[in-house]
């Protein structure tokens, strides 16, 4: 048992919290290094790590939904929004309405999108391998396996 899992098992709580060492921290740190590592090594300066994930999942969606995006992505609804907006303003997808539900929003790339997408995924495997530096392959394994694990949609947050 680790001196952070402590407080919740009835050892004292004047145990120091070390929040350095806690799960979300370490995640986040891992998330700022591979987005940083993302927009050093993306050719394109104005494209963010989360315009190219929502790229890459109308790509392999068609046109979708804006509620079908949010889901492939983990992104949010507001921050969906604003990333489909920039988008749409640099012309690498179009928005339309439904024909069946004319509320309902579709998003398409443009051609220039699907020239974009193809010509970064190169630079993207590139920037998941210096993700992984220093990784060996057990290590890559383990850690895809665990972070899936604890993403998976089969998880419930509520229990121990």
């Amino acid at each position: 048992m680790t001196k952070n899992t402590r407080r919740s098992s009835g050892l004292p709580s004047s145990e120091r919290y070390d929040f350095s060492e806690q799960v979300g921290h370490l995640l986040r740190r891992a998330y700022q290094r591979h987005t940083a590592l993302f927009q050093q090594m993306i050719p394109d300066t104005q494209l963010t790590a989360a315009q190219f994930v929502v790229l890459c999942a109308i790509r392999d969606s068609g046109a979708c939904s804006l509620s079908h995006i949010v889901k492939k992505t983990a992104i949010d609804q507001a921050t969906i929004r604003g990333v489909i907006d920039r988008l749409k303003v640099r012309k690498l997808v179009s928005v339309r309405h439904d024909e069946m539900d004319r509320r309902k929003v579709l998003v398409s790339l443009t051609e220039a999108g699907e020239q974009l997408v193809e010509s970064m995924v190169p630079f993207a495997f590139d920037i998941t391998e210096k993700t992984f530096e220093g990784f060996n392959p057990a290590e890559r394994m383990a850690l895809l396996y665990l972070l899936n694990k604890m993403s998976g949609d089969d998880v419930d947050v509520g229990k121990t």
